[in-house]
């Protein structure tokens, strides 16, 4: 896929940040179906090019976010050699100086977000609960809640399946699959269906 069928995902003015980034790289990008596991992956392949998977989903700002994530991955690798830890200090050290590069793409009351996070990078999407709550507030409906809204004993629905909340561990919840008797737990900011 070119640089340029990205556009219909992406916030304007992006092209540039991209062209500088891809350089000489060969890169296929893949545009998948909204994923539950994952927002993107990044893959060197076996001929030396790379492959990155991105979920169609997303708001262009995610996309774009997403889309320096996998880069950042690329870019880390090309630089410090295949050694070096996927989500170690040179990838997240490329990330941050990618997000401060790009920041002026990224809506205002986003800015302030992508900056705290751009301090120290995490490597899952899932742990910066304010861009989490950021991306997520047009699409979800309204019976869904965040799993730290509910109470110890609550009951809700997570992917066809209903659990009850039996601890708070850390900053995780132990959850207790009513259907299969198996625990599991949840992240904070999961999104299920609160049972009344």
């Amino acid at each position: 896929m070119s640089i340029s069928l990205l556009e219909k995902y992406l916030p304007e003015n992006t092209l540039p940040y991209l062209k500088t980034w891809f350089g000489d790289h060969s890169i296929h990008i893949k545009i998948t179906k909204g994923r539950n596991s994952k927002l993107g992956d990044y893959r060197k392949m076996p001929d030396k090019s790379h492959q990155i998977t991105i979920n169609s989903t997303l708001q262009p700002p995610l996309f774009f976010f997403v889309l320096t994530h996998e880069l950042a991955h690329l870019l880390a690798f090309e630089n410090f050699g295949g050694r070096i830890s996927a989500h170690g200090a040179e990838w997240k050290n490329t990330f941050r100086i990618m997000l401060l590069e790009s920041i002026s793409i990224y809506p205002d009351d986003l800015k302030q977000i992508i900056l705290r996070f751009a301090k120290s990078p995490k490597a899952n999407f899932m742990a910066s609960p304010d861009l989490v709550r950021y991306f997520h507030i047009e699409n979800y409906e309204d019976e869904s809640n965040y799993i730290e809204d509910l109470s110890l004993g609550e009951k809700f629905v997570y992917r066809k399946n209903t659990y009850i909340i039996e601890e708070k561990r850390k900053k995780n919840y132990l959850c207790l699959n009513l259907d299969t008797a198996k625990k599991y737990l949840f992240k904070p900011l999961a999104r299920v269906e609160k049972l009344s």
